[in-house]
């Protein structure tokens, strides 16, 4: 017979079980708490690479925007965050119409932070920065036109 199996062996097991949550909860109740003074400890805060704070556009070297507008961070974005308009341009040279980017706008209110938007784009035309601080008093300030 097994010894959990037993009416003797389940109490012991819970007692056990008991005394270790009992030492983890008395282990954090003694150890020293550090407090942050979040806005005057602004300068001196360091903030994780990996922290996902607001999306934005890096540029390529020419200051241009690499967003080819192919819409898959738009269709991949769970809470429909992103939405791009693109407008058909006609090339002189070719004779060939492309699509090209029109207007990005990112609903930062309604992101949810998860980075799939970032990980689906081909050309890696978006990216997520530390700028934290995004308290506004009206939520369409939370719509924001990324590209240029």
């Amino acid at each position: 017979m097994e010894f959990n199996k037993t009416y003797i062996g389940r109490v012991l097991c819970t007692i056990k079980s008991l005394l270790t949550g009992l030492k983890t909860t008395l282990t954090e109740f003694f150890t020293r708490k550090v407090t942050e003074q979040y806005p005057e400890n602004r300068k001196t805060q360091h903030i994780s690479d990996r922290h996902r704070a607001m999306l934005y556009m890096p540029l390529d070297e020419n200051g241009n925007n690499k967003c080819i507008a192919c819409g898959l961070c738009a269709n991949n974005c769970p809470n429909g965050t992103i939405t791009i308009k693109t407008k058909m341009v006609t090339d002189e040279e070719t004779g060939k119409s492309k699509k090209v980017l029109d207007e990005y706008m990112y609903d930062l209110g309604c992101c949810m932070y998860c980075q799939i938007c970032v990980n689906v784009c081909p050309k890696d035309a978006i990216a997520f920065n530390n700028q934290f601080e995004n308290a506004v008093f009206d939520r369409k300030k939370l719509i924001i036109k990324l590209n240029k």
